[in-house]
């Protein structure tokens, strides 16, 4: 108790600065200067009659992960209203995308008692699950206190991760004991959580829900007009640089520039991971002396069209089904890598980083099947683009072996939701 007090303490210290934060981030993104009162618990509680099964999903890439459950909650309980939260204005405008007036969506709010009880005084919850690994002390003691059931869903926890939270020490293993279940991506994540405090018997190994990914004969027939409309009058080799961060755009852009010189139809499709930086991206591009076309602009590329600038929201996966060889971002810089499953799903030839933690059990799995290349340098991962430019036997290695560990690992989803039931 007296770590989450301190905790409390601490977060109502620096609530200052995270509003200063959020005042920073809207700069480039108004749309966090928009429903803070949603931040705190305070928002028109909804009139559905029953109570509410709580998926919390951070942002996109959590919300992407988590549709296919909420497909199934709505089909499986359909007189159970759904709410889903996410902290980024990016994850609001997936939800109201994929689900609209189906589910009921705010912010979650910051982790305090009183910001959290206000919130579960409105949305009244019988379950709340949480996506991943987002751990917040007042969040888990709230549910726990309420006895309100609390499912860890696809988490996973990287070995840097478990040390930072074993700096923790008791407040880590009292968040640990308010949750109900642990359904963890693999068995090595699993030990991680036991070493940290988890009771075994609160442990399930379910597997990564990403890979029950489906691509619908809607999304595969757009993404097929929309390749033949790219390359023009010319098959065109298409290169999707996908989820980049800061820094990894001018390594792909300098990649790119050497390897037009060789190819000179090489069309880049380049897609910033936030939508604050789609400005600065663009600019880059055209220092390069780069022809640019915005995909927000439905401008069509043509021959002369060097990169098509992803900035729009929603469409990754289907840009995935444009492409013929995909980089995805987030591994050149320190932050864990992305989702490969998406590529994967397309049989696409995958490349990337070798800063991958966040998705290890995935990475590993693609490169012992030869569904992945890791390119552990800028010069490597130059090299491989050449070899697969050249080759389409290589791609189509590549992209095949990627598609076979994306089709064999499925099943997750079934059983996440053997767990769900127990709670209902």
């Amino acid at each position: 108790m007296i770590f989450r007090l301190l905790y409390t303490l601490c977060f109502y210290l620096l609530l200052p600065v995270i509003v200063l934060r959020l005042l920073l981030r809207s700069i480039k993104a108004p749309a966090y200067r928009q429903r803070w009162a949603e931040r705190f618990g305070r928002f028109a509680a909804p009139d559905y009659k029953s109570d509410a099964i709580w998926i919390h999903a951070v942002s996109v890439g959590e919300t992407i992960a988590a549709a296919p459950l909420i497909k199934q909650l709505l089909e499986k309980y359909p007189d159970t209203p759904l709410v889903v939260t996410t902290t980024t204005p990016t994850g609001s405008e997936r939800v109201r995308a994929l689900f609209g007036e189906q589910v009921f969506h705010v912010y979650a709010p910051y982790d305090t008692g009183l910001f959290v009880g206000r919130f579960l005084r409105r949305v009244r919850p019988r379950l709340v699950i949480v996506m991943e690994t987002e751990l917040w002390p007042n969040m888990l003691a709230a549910c726990a206190q309420r006895q309100i059931p609390l499912l860890l869903a696809n988490a996973r926890l990287s070995e840097k991760s478990a040390r930072g939270y074993a700096k923790l020490g008791g407040l880590t293993r009292a968040m640990l004991k308010a949750i109900t279940t642990v359904a963890v991506q693999n068995a090595l994540d699993g030990e991680r959580f036991i070493s940290l405090g988890l009771d075994r018997d609160q442990l399930v190994v379910t597997g990564s829900i990403k890979f029950d990914l489906e691509l619908d004969n809607e999304l595969i027939e757009q993404a097929a007009v929309l390749r033949q409309q790219w390359q023009a009058e010319q098959k065109r080799l298409v290169w999707i640089a996908a989820s980049t961060h800061h820094g990894e755009d001018k390594i792909i852009l300098e990649a790119f520039v050497r390897l037009k010189q060789q190819f000179k139809h090489l069309l880049l499709i380049l897609v910033p991971r936030h939508p604050e930086r789609f400005e600065d991206v663009y600019n880059l591009c055209q220092q390069q002396g780069l022809i640019v076309v915005r995909r927000s602009s439905h401008q069509l590329p043509d021959m002369q069209t060097d990169v098509v600038l992803g900035d729009t929201m929603g469409e990754l996966l289907l840009l995935y089904g444009v492409c013929d060889i995909a980089f995805v971002g987030g591994s050149f810089v320190p932050v864990g890598g992305h989702n490969l499953i998406e590529p994967a799903a397309w049989g696409k030839a995958i490349t990337t980083g070798p800063q991958l933690h966040n998705f290890a059990e995935i990475a590993s799995l693609l490169k012992a099947e030869g569904g992945v290349s890791i390119c552990t340098t800028e010069a490597a991962l130059y090299d491989e683009m050449l070899l697969l430019c050249a080759g389409e036997q290589q791609r189509q290695s590549l992209g095949q072996a990627a598609q076979h560990v994306a089709d064999t690992n499925k099943g997750a989803l079934q059983k996440l939701l053997v767990e769900i039931d127990k709670q209902l």
